[in-house]
């Protein structure tokens, strides 16, 4: 009886031995054919905003490091909210990733009191891609040259000058209402569907300030067709040296510093996690794509996992105090 109680406890053992050896190398096996098939990048605001702008450059170049095609899925809406609370419902196999920014994982948390996410619970943390500064920029028929002389003129028309963002909620929203703040001036809000329906209209004149990433905005800055007025970032931008930061400007406690980060599902492979993450890394360090990304303004971070959700973690509690303090509202 003892030898039969003993051999029994010897096949159960070796049977999940067996079980466990099988399951990781499944594991492994997974991590190494990921991915088998198209790669669905969502991108939760529309063709030519900042975000559009570096993940059509990173899924391509993605793309071309596993084979498979990357493909770009603009779904653009809330603030961000609607292509991000898709993502967080879908599959948690690896093959729909969102890239989130600062809006939608960081400000939107305070301003909208029902998301169809969370921003931490929902989502398994790949990197944080890069960070990037805003520029204040303003239509050139717009008689300032200097955020104190756009200060000067708001504060004489008081309620007449309007700017565009890219929807409520979106970080040129809350980067405009912190500089009103900061100021003492009225501005109305105008929100588009988007960065570039927004930029459309302030290079017609039917709209005169805005504070956006500078990949939108570079093209338009260096023909003309837009003056640049500041930067929202600690130090100056090297693409644009002669263009002054806020706190140089009369605003010291201004300071924006965007960011863009890959997620995918809560719940995703651990192993495809780290896939996704080695070579988003080694993007990020090829030649090209830092030659590109520095045209853009925009600087390469390429954090682990666990570094990208706790700066997720303290962005939304920094801008929850912002928010706070500056009665920030969507219109």
């Amino acid at each position: 009886m003892q030898t039969y109680s003993r051999l029994m406890t010897s096949s159960i053992m070796g049977a999940l031995a067996l079980m466990f050896n099988t399951n990781a190398s499944l594991a492994q096996s997974g991590a190494a054919a990921y991915p088998a098939k198209p790669v669905r990048l969502v991108v939760p605001f529309p063709p030519g905003s900042s975000t559009d702008i570096v993940s059509r450059l990173l899924g391509q170049k993605l793309s071309e490091s596993w084979g498979n095609q990357v493909i770009v899925d603009n779904r653009p809406g809330g603030g961000g909210a609607v292509g991000v609370g898709l993502v967080a419902k879908a599959p948690a196999d690896g093959y729909t990733l969102v890239v989130g920014h600062i809006g939608t994982h960081g400000v939107n948390p305070s301003l909208f009191p029902k998301l169809p996410y969370d921003p931490i619970k929902d989502f398994s943390f790949i990197t944080q891609t890069v960070s990037l500064p805003l520029i204040l920029a303003v239509h050139p028929s717009l008689p300032v040259k200097t955020v104190k002389e756009l200060s000067a003129l708001a504060r004489s028309r008081k309620g007449q000058l309007n700017y565009a963002s890219g929807g409520n909620g979106s970080a040129a929203h809350l980067a405009v209402e912190y500089y009103k703040l900061l100021a003492k001036i009225d501005m109305v809000h105008v929100p588009y569907k988007g960065t570039g329906p927004a930029l459309t209209d302030l290079m017609a004149g039917n709209v005169t300030v805005t504070i956006t990433g500078m990949p939108p905005l570079m093209p338009h800055i260096k023909s003309g067709r837009l003056r640049a007025l500041a930067v929202t970032t600690a130090k100056r931008v090297e693409n644009l040296p002669q263009l002054p930061t806020f706190a140089e400007s009369g605003y010291p406690e201004y300071e924006i510093n965007s960011w863009q980060g890959l997620f995918a599902p809560a719940g995703t492979p651990s192993d495809i996690v780290t896939k996704v993450n080695q070579s988003l890394a080694a993007t990020l360090k090829l030649p090209d794509v830092g030659a590109r990304l520095s045209d853009l303004g925009a600087e390469p971070v390429a954090s682990s996992p666990e570094q990208f959700a706790a700066h997720v973690k303290r962005e939304i509690a920094k801008w929850a105090k912002v928010v706070k303090a500056a009665g920030i509202r969507v219109d």
